[in-house]
């Protein structure tokens, strides 16, 4: 089978990943047979997964930097710079499976409507957020920075348990498990933070 062939099928699985309504990002992909080969080896929720995560890890290595660069305490540069190494990590091994696999590292849009709409969106921390972010310093940067990437963290797990559900590829959920274990770990280690930030 040609790849521009596996790219139409993964587009027609795409364009019909849910059915249901604001079901967030967590929402289960509709398909009657969820380990149905969408693109190179991987099943629709794969490479929904892949579609989804991707963006949402690259902002977060954005965010991270901001923390690494900005904090005042030890502990929350430690955990930002664990948090940017982290995720640049996960962003090579993910778009590498995307890429070998042969579909577009984008869901194909429909007239300019997000693709991933059915199924909560892609999610993110808004421009007006990071742009905050980045003007604040201080302790107000501090608990900025951890209430957004606590945010931004919660998103991952919700993506993470989506691929648990239903998604095929070995590497990718042994990788959602590890994201699932590890940003639920990192969101105690950040609240713990925030509780002791000087209001």
């Amino acid at each position: 089978m040609s790849r521009w062939v596996l790219l139409g099928m993964a587009a027609l699985l795409l364009a019909g990943c849910s059915g249901g309504s604001g079901g967030g990002p967590a929402a289960t992909p509709s398909t009657d047979q969820p380990a149905a080969t969408a693109a190179g080896g991987l099943n629709n929720t794969d490479v929904m997964f892949l579609q989804m995560i991707l963006p949402h890890h690259r902002q977060g290595v954005e965010l991270a930097g901001l923390g690494h660069a900005k904090g005042g305490r030890t502990e929350l540069v430690q955990l930002a710079a664990a948090i940017e190494a982290t995720q640049e990590d996960e962003v090579e091994l993910m778009a590498g499976i995307l890429a070998g696999s042969g579909a577009p590292e984008t869901a194909p849009t429909r007239g300019g409507e997000d693709p991933h709409a059915a199924h909560g969106g892609l999610p993110g921390t808004s421009e007006e957020q990071v742009a905050a972010l980045r003007a604040a310093s201080g302790t107000e940067f501090e608990r900025r920075f951890l209430n957004t990437m606590m945010a931004h963290q919660g998103d991952a797990i919700q993506l993470a348990k989506m691929e648990l559900a239903s998604g095929a590829d070995q590497r990718l959920v042994d990788l959602a498990r590890r994201i699932e274990q590890s940003r639920t770990a990192q969101i105690g280690q950040m609240q713990a933070l925030l509780d002791a930030t000087p209001r």
